[in-house]
């Protein structure tokens, strides 16, 4: 996920979470709507964003163990829920 697609998800109040496949992504959904939160989910990226688990020289969270599966999963995001 691009840095710029998290900042302004963060700069309107979501908060990233985890990210998950089913069937607990529906659970943490339903859980997350039963505690009063909004929920927010963004793809996972299709580009591995390190070669090696560990990699020093990473920007982000490695995704290589997801590479071509990555349509089975969504990271979660998560803000208050809104008064409307």
């Amino acid at each position: 996920m691009e840095k710029e697609r998290i900042e302004a998800l963060e700069k309107d109040g979501w908060t990233e979470r985890f990210l998950a496949g089913e069937p607990r992504l529906s659970e943490s959904i339903e859980a997350y709507k039963e505690a009063g939160f909004d929920v927010h989910l963004e793809p996972l990226p299709k580009k591995a964003e390190c070669e090696k688990r560990g990699a020093e020289d990473a920007e982000g969270p490695c995704r290589v163990c997801f590479e071509g599966s990555e349509d089975q999963y969504k990271i979660i995001f998560t803000r208050p829920k809104s008064s409307d």
